[in-house]
């Protein structure tokens, strides 16, 4: 019995000497074979036009993607939970998607360094009266579920009681902006950057009270099993920002962000006078079979007539043309007036031509105008809402209701190219056309006067004020 019991006790410390066989393959980092990256859709985060993908944090993912020299995935989807349970589930290896840096988050992720850096900001509409702080609301605030917000109101709510807010699970940021210009709703909170570049297409956006200040913008990462993903974030972090490439990112996308400007008729009139006869033979020269009036509006909407004119996505020029697009058309100096407004015309041309021959020869330029600012799959996946809803596809006045829808998830979902910036095309068109409509009737005025040297073209249309429709544009 002895003997027995020393064999056991022998053999159980042995057993407790050696290691505990643990299955390890699940801690063991796979090599990517791509980067996927899952985003929500926004001009700061990331969006596609048909001037190519852009966004903050989309041109940071290109970038850390090259760096790890894999394929770049971006996966967009509808809503924060959504992008949560994606990275939870390894459907995703990062989140990029203008995420703020938060004590919740903190706790549920591992968190990148920051990018850039943000307030949260109460947002209101202008006739409203202006809240001095969060306890002077006349109505309600409206933030989205999931949301840093929701915890920012959370917070506040220990101090003011009396704070209630509603929460929503179907709408966006942007939307929730465009219902505040709408007068749908009274309050909601954004950040600052969102409002800021909102406003250009929403001048009724004002901004309230701060609430949070100077927040990390931050990518999110799986808590668990992200070590080496995380290494090598922060080596390319220090590596970007020693390169300064964070700093040009923060110009390129909020630098010089203004308030939308909207038609300024005294300031093109100007223009016309001053600026337009540098330019107006080339105008005349390249539009082909486009009224050259109509290119010239064109150019004004992008660029001002300015030859070195230059946007945050790095189109430039008179015609504000993408480096893709001047090769292909042959153009290898964009920032030369009439090698640009030679591109623009033969671009808009083909816009032109690809359009279906259904679409009324009147309206193809409005139809070529939104490809040409937001993409030709965009406007085709607009023409197949407009059908499903039983709108005339081939109508310009159908098409502007529906060219925002793209915007909104409910629809946008749906379409096989995703979401758009509608709204911003049929504004783009809109204001080409007042500008037509102005050059068309200071074109006709200059005719009266016999020194005018420009008074020789024939009349296409009959003279309008400025700002009225002409004759064969839709109602």
């Amino acid at each position: 019995m002895t003997r027995f019991l020393l064999v056991f006790i022998l053999g159980f410390l042995l057993t407790a000497c050696q290691p505990v066989a643990v299955d390890e393959t699940e801690f063991v980092p796979k090599k990517l074979t791509e980067l996927r990256v899952g985003t929500l859709y926004g001009p700061q985060i990331y969006m596609t036009s048909g001037q190519g993908d852009s966004g903050f944090d989309y041109d940071m993912a290109v970038l850390f993607a090259e760096y790890l020299n894999v394929p770049l995935k971006m996966v967009p989807y509808t809503n924060n939970a959504e992008l949560y349970e994606a990275l939870k589930k390894n459907h995703i290896d990062i989140i990029a998607a203008g995420m703020t840096e938060t004590p919740a988050r903190r706790e549920q992720f591992r968190l990148g360094p920051p990018l850039y850096r943000v307030n949260q900001v109460l947002v209101y509409r202008e006739g409203m009266p202006v809240p001095k702080d969060i306890s002077d609301l006349k109505g309600k605030i409206t933030v989205i579920a999931d949301s840093a917000f929701v915890e920012t109101l959370t917070q506040l709510q220990k101090h003011y009681p009396t704070l209630v807010w509603d929460q929503i699970t179907d709408k966006d940021s942007e939307e929730l902006l465009a219902m505040i210009a709408n007068k749908e709703i009274d309050y909601t909170i954004a950040d600052s950057s969102s409002v800021q570049i909102n406003r250009r297409y929403l001048p009724d956006l004002r901004l309230g009270p701060v609430l949070e200040e100077k927040l990390n913008i931050v990518w999110l990462l799986p808590p668990n099993r992200s070590d080496q993903l995380m290494s090598q974030l922060l080596a390319f972090w220090h590596q970007e920002k020693r390169a300064g490439t964070l700093d040009h990112l923060n110009e390129k996308y909020f630098g010089h962000v203004k308030r939308f400007d909207y038609v300024d008729t005294r300031a093109f009139i100007r223009a016309i006078e001053t600026v337009l006869p540098r330019y107006r033979h080339l105008f005349e020269k390249y539009a082909g079979n486009l009224d050259w009036r109509k290119l010239a509006a064109t150019s004004y909407q992008e660029s001002h007539w300015n030859p070195n004119a230059r946007s945050a996505t790095g189109v430039r020029g008179m015609m504000m043309l993408t480096q893709p697009t001047a090769k292909e058309i042959g153009i290898t100096n964009r920032l030369d007036a009439e090698e640009s407004i030679r591109g623009g015309a033969a671009y808009l041309n083909d816009m032109i031509n690809r359009l279906p021959e259904s679409i009324p020869e009147s309206q193809r330029m409005w139809f070529a105008l939104a490809s040409y600012n937001i993409g030709y799959a965009h406007v085709e996946d607009a023409r197949k809402l407009a059908e499903s809803m039983e709108l005339n596809p081939n109508a310009w006045r159908d098409l502007k209701k529906v060219l925002p829808l793209l915007q909104k998830r409910k629809y946008y979902q749906k379409t096989r190219y995703g979401y758009a910036r509608g709204s911003e095309a049929v504004h783009y068109v809109d204001s080409i056309r007042r500008y037509y409509d102005t050059l068309v009737w200071m074109d006709n005025q200059s005719k009266q006067h016999p020194d005018d040297d420009s008074s020789d073209l024939e009349e296409e249309q009959p003279t309008l004020p400025a700002g009225t429709l002409s004759p064969d544009q839709p109602k």
